[in-house]
């Protein structure tokens, strides 16, 4: 680690979105620290794939951090909720799908915060896109801009340092072709990426789910070769 470099806490939990962000973080010159959760969910193989790009990305440190969600459930990524397939994620009641994990990315950016502070760190890296995305309401750029102000009263190191806390979301306006390209650029090797909510217990990509669906046609309209093992 060089002492002149600023440090970045980036969320990663191995997919393709926040990789990419671990991808432009590095591109920036900041020294990672990677924070991955291990929250119950039923796709946990992603955690692998979060560990080696990582690594790949020389990040100082990637922690994860256990929280079981699976005990307030809610979501068909951490309960007994079949998982939709074929682009049937929304129902008619909401537009809101049942991947939804209740506050997921508010207690993830949390953590990231506590982290942040404890690391003398400003920076924290999260790949949320409100382009091509499920319809997640802590994806929006008016969820990011009220949890940056909350960070900055919250926290000693806002209250009463110098530098304020930034939220950065590279990712925010892109469509995930956009993505693709960015992170291909950078380097990024996506068959190391895992994206699917289903997978089998060998970690093949179902293929069918929502998260799939928008893989599959990020790769098609950005006209690059789709790596993803699929079943």
């Amino acid at each position: 680690m060089t002492h002149n470099r600023k440090k970045a806490v980036v969320l990663s939990s191995g997919g393709l979105d926040s990789t990419t962000v671990m991808a432009i973080a590095r591109h920036q010159e900041y020294d990672l620290f990677s924070l991955s959760f291990d929250y119950g969910q039923r796709h946990k193989f992603e955690l692998k794939a979060a560990k080696i790009n990582a690594a790949l990305f020389n990040a100082i440190q990637h922690l994860i951090i256990d929280i079981n969600m699976r005990r307030i459930g809610g979501s068909a990524l951490t309960d007994d909720i079949d998982v939709p397939k074929a682009g049937d994620a929304h129902s008619a009641d909401s537009p809101i799908p049942v991947t939804y994990v209740p506050a997921r990315n508010t207690i993830f950016l949390s953590y990231a915060l506590a982290w942040a502070e404890v690391l003398g760190a400003r920076d924290i890296f999260i790949g949320v896109t409100a382009v091509d995305y499920s319809g997640y309401p802590d994806c929006r750029p008016e969820f990011i801009t009220a949890f940056a102000k909350m960070a900055n009263l919250a926290t000693k190191a806002g209250v009463e340092g110098d530098d304020p806390f930034e939220i950065h979301t590279p990712l925010i306006h892109l469509s995930k072709a956009e993505i693709i390209r960015q992170g291909t650029a950078l380097g990024v090797d996506y068959g190391l990426t895992h994206s699917c909510y289903d997978p089998t217990p060998k970690g093949l990509a179902c293929g069918v789910c929502d998260s799939c669906i928008l893989r599959k046609k990020g790769f098609i309209d950005a006209n690059i070769k789709d790596p993803t093992p699929y079943q």
